[in-house]
């Protein structure tokens, strides 16, 4: 199984009365979104299954990659990683699932598969950490086989007054 954890791209800052999950991505992230919905597709992946976050930026992430998805609650906001674990039925699943979804979350979700113990870890903006499962000597192992990140914006240092 491929598991992909997709954090959704950079989304309109919070605002008093405007309720979090109708955040929107920003012009940014959509560019983000884009540029990581294309270098998903050239992943050919094998019976892609996208998993989204109700959230309206998450949405809008995933919309980016043109493939059909399910909305699942469980990866919403504040989403633990059992919530996770069970929308993916990680690492049964034959295929690919890619799950859009949250920080902190997806992080100590990370931190689950590569260490056997949540923690606080940072996946950046539209960032993409594609793990598979493998069964080596009857041990089954976790591999982090790619990280990837949109482009860096270019850096500009402004000379001091």
């Amino acid at each position: 199984m491929d598991l992909i954890l997709w954090r959704h791209a950079d989304a309109e800052d919070f605002k008093a009365g405007k309720p979090d999950l109708k955040r929107r991505l920003t012009a940014r992230g959509q560019r983000q979104a884009d540029e990581m919905a294309a270098w998903l597709k050239n992943l050919r992946l094998r019976d892609p299954r996208v998993i989204v976050s109700p959230a309206d930026r998450a949405q809008q992430t995933a919309q980016a990659l043109g493939w059909p998805y399910e909305t699942d609650r469980r990866l919403g906001v504040g989403a633990s990683t059992a919530d996770l674990v069970a929308a993916t039925d990680w690492p049964e699943y034959h295929g690919a699932v890619v799950l859009v979804g949250h920080q902190p979350s997806l992080g100590r979700l990370a931190a689950l598969l590569l260490s056997g113990t949540e923690a606080d870890w940072s996946i950046r903006k539209a960032g993409i950490w594609w793990f598979s499962n493998r069964v080596r000597a009857d041990e089954t192992q976790t591999v982090l086989r790619a990280v990837c990140n949109p482009s860096v914006p270019d850096i500009r240092l402004k000379a001091a007054a």
